[in-house]
């Protein structure tokens, strides 16, 4: 399961940029095309912030609908896979404008 590896790395960025003071609550964005399971993250989180400056911390996450511009066209078109072809012209020439984000969006700290 990488999604424990991916928490992981989650709690040592806000680890870092929590400068020492307790974490309140930790927003993440992921996109519907990154690759993760939101599920399997939030189950981890409880384990990876255990006797951490983030234990007890909420967890939110986002989920960012994929998107993508046509080269063909230039229409930008909501999007549910890399293989969907624009609804405006048919064509294949998709470039993903949003929807694989993994970021730490906000940080509360005491």
């Amino acid at each position: 399961m990488h999604e424990m590896s991916i928490t992981q790395s989650v709690v040592d960025i806000c680890t870092e940029h929590a400068n020492g003071r307790r974490v309140l609550a930790v927003t993440l964005e992921i996109g519907d095309l990154a690759g993760v399971v939101s599920d399997a993250v939030e189950f981890c989180f409880q384990a990876c912030t255990a006797e951490t400056l983030l234990e007890g911390a909420v967890l939110t996450i986002e989920r960012v609908e994929p998107a993508a511009v046509c080269q063909d066209c230039a229409q930008e078109n909501r999007i549910s896979s890399y293989f969907d072809p624009c609804p405006a012209c048919g064509s294949h020439r998709l470039t993903v404008t949003r929807g694989e984000e993994l970021r730490v969006k906000d940080l509360e700290v005491e």
